[in-house]
């Protein structure tokens, strides 16, 4: 992944800015002696805003920004003066951006569309000046406000992919292939584990102008729940997914084995994604007669659509296209995903598992640096004089 622009998972400390201070002053000039107070107000401290951008498909650009601290508010003055407010810092992020915070792992936020914008950090308010405190009783008050204080939030921010349809399988099921036959997107394609590293997204057309997006993702392995292989680290890309397209190829000793497999390690990465919908492709069928697939049917799932395809010789890739064209209208399918898009989006980062996600996501980011105590234990190099001859 060292080579990869595609950067998913960033933490980053933001701090809005402070209020400035009031100002306590008395007006005193020529001719009005007793001419009263005229402190000013304190400027705003600066906000740290989330907002939507659509030009973004990574958090590429924020992998560097380990600090994104918003500007003071400026202090108020003589006559009446207002502070300056502080300047707003806003971070741009692609939609589907959920933020989380670093310390607790509470979902703080998620930004969804293009264009929306969520306050992160409020900028403190300025202190009032004296002359905010003038009364009838108290004529020349000699006390102000100080400004209210900055906040302070490490947060992290997962991208996770708006698709349609999510893929899931074992490496080498023929998931990058068929993006590749359903759709523009060429993703790495070659003949040996985990050749897809970083997910991807390609927009598969169907009849009458419509479409929808496929997420190929990593491909998972059994213990993957454990850290084996890839691990899970990829599997947040489908849990925006309405539906799931399990992916076994045809030539496995035991087809609903690996089905079963796959399911369990969803289980153990998010429950939730076990009530979406889904369906059953058996790849690498050009490798199968007709009479081998009409057996290997009564040992499959009966609760799941499944299809028999070929990515490669494009067998039965219409029959799959309107399969999940028809799911994903499905009205069950709708209702379900009203009713569980909160519960996935919005739940709360396990702390188990958050704390090993923090530590592979810096490891190779981390620089080592030598304290000076263990300078001093360096031997120096030895230098011999030159005797002149």
């Amino acid at each position: 992944m060292a080579e990869s622009n595609f950067v998913d998972y960033v933490k980053i400390l933001c701090r809005s800015g402070k209020g400035g201070r009031g100002s306590m002053h008395l007006r005193h000039v020529k001719y009005n002696p007793n001419g009263g107070p005229d402190g000013g107000d304190g400027g705003r401290g600066g906000d740290i805003i989330l907002r939507g951008n659509h030009n973004y498909w990574t958090l590429l650009h924020l992998k560097y920004e380990r600090h994104i601290f918003a500007e003071h508010g400026g202090n108020g003055g003589k006559d009446k003066c207002h502070g300056t407010d502080g300047r707003d810092v806003y971070i741009d992020v692609p939609c589907g951006t959920v933020v989380y915070n670093a310390e607790t792992g509470k979902y703080v936020c998620d930004v969804t569309y293009d264009g929306q914008e969520i306050t992160l950090l409020k900028g403190g308010r300025g202190g009032l000046g004296n002359f905010q405190f003038r009364s009838a009783t108290n004529q020349a008050p000699r006390y102000a406000q100080p400004g209210e204080p900055m906040q302070e939030m490490t947060i992290i921010m997962e991208l996770k992919l708006l698709a349609d349809v999510g893929l899931v399988g074992f490496p080498n099921a023929g998931k990058s292939t068929l993006v590749s036959a359903l759709s523009n997107a060429r993703p790495k394609i070659a003949n040996y584990p985990f050749t897809t590293m970083e997910p991807s997204l390609g927009i598969v057309g169907y009849r009458d102008g419509k479409s929808f997006v496929m997420a190929d993702i990593p491909g998972i392995i059994e213990g993957a729940a454990e850290g084996r292989g890839l691990g899970l680290r990829f599997l947040r890309h489908i849990e925006r997914n309405s539906l799931l397209l399990f992916m076994v190829p045809g030539d496995t000793d035991d087809i609903l084995r690996e089905y079963n497999i796959l399911l369990d390690e969803l289980r153990r990465f998010n429950p939730e994604l076990l009530q979406k919908q889904r369906v059953l492709a058996v790849t690498k069928c050009d490798l199968l007669d007709d009479e081998l697939m009409e057996m290997l049917r009564d040992g499959l799932p009966q609760d799941i659509p499944v299809v028999f395809i070929s990515a490669v010789t494009g067998f039965h890739l219409d029959e799959l296209k309107d399969v999940l064209w028809r799911e994903l209208n499905a009205e069950s399918n709708k209702l379900q995903t009203i009713e569980a898009d909160d519960r996935l989006v919005h739940r709360d980062k396990d702390m188990s598992v958050f704390a090993q996600e923090l530590i592979d996501e810096q490891a190779d980011d981390d620089i080592e640096y030598v304290d000076e105590d263990e300078l001093e234990d360096i031997d120096d190099f030895e230098y011999e004089d030159l005797e002149e001859e």
